[in-house]
């Protein structure tokens, strides 16, 4: 016979638990890089816009969802604002449709620190 019989060669021993490792190591630094990159920034971003949300107060310039500038007439509830968007139109909104605070008011000053302002430049 011209022909000679071709045997199987065994296998060599797969690498055994790093072997394992190794095969997965691709997948685990595309999470890593995926975390750090893509999900933990808009976590801190929605974190930042719930903040912005619930300091939310009466005169604060706002922009809507669709681009809509208008003022914050009144704070209805925690999850419902009314805007002014032009002089007598006003609209109720939920909080979340607004997108950014253009300008933030100031605090209203008690009625001791008001007087105390008031007393102060006729002393000079």
């Amino acid at each position: 016979m011209f022909v000679s019989p071709a045997y199987a060669q065994a296998a060599a021993p797969a690498g055994g638990l790093a072997g394992g490792v190794e095969a997965f190591l691709p997948l685990i630094l595309i999470f890593v890089v995926f975390y750090f990159l893509m999900i933990r920034p808009q976590q801190k971003r929605m974190k930042a816009h719930k903040e912005m949300l619930s300091a939310l107060r009466r005169g604060d310039r706002v922009v809507l969802g669709g681009g809509i500038m208008g003022q914050v007439a009144k704070v209805t509830s925690d999850t419902e604002v009314q805007v002014e968007i032009a002089d007598g139109v006003k609209v109720r909104v939920v909080r979340s449709a607004i997108q950014e605070v253009v300008s933030k008011t100031e605090p209203v000053a008690g009625k001791e620190e008001s007087k105390d302002e008031s007393e102060a430049p006729a002393e000079k």
